[in-house]
């Protein structure tokens, strides 16, 4: 039984299969990993069609500009639709009136951090 051990030739054949296991392991990894990410990509999309279709008639939005913000409005009930944060920016430059929006425009910093004039 001591012999049948420690014959050469069963001991390279173990070393292959277990290097072959390990290859395939490494294998399914990878697979699993791209397959993962391929349903994470779909399940985003879904979302995102998702987040564009109007709760109230089931329509698509379109986007819309309204005093220099982008909002969503329905191509069929015409509602428009707010993102976080949109409603205090609309109250507020609306009730500076036109010079405070003149104002905003020649002395607030946009995006980029720069004056836009």
């Amino acid at each position: 039984m001591e012999n049948e051990k420690n014959r050469p030739g069963k001991k390279d054949a173990f070393a292959e299969r277990g290097a072959e296991d390990f290859y395939f392991a490494e294998k399914d990894r990878e697979l699993i990993g791209k397959a993962r990410t391929d349903m994470q990509t779909a399940a985003s999309a879904v979302r995102e069609e998702r987040a564009r279709i109007c709760p109230k008639c089931a329509g698509k939005f379109e986007s819309y500009n309204f005093m220099e913000l982008v909002l969503d409005r329905c191509r069929q009930c015409k509602g428009i639709w707010l993102d976080n944060g949109q409603l205090e920016l609309i109250v507020k430059r609306a009730g500076r009136g036109p010079v405070g929006d003149f104002l905003d425009r020649c002395f607030s910093k946009g995006k980029s951090g720069h004056n836009p004039i």
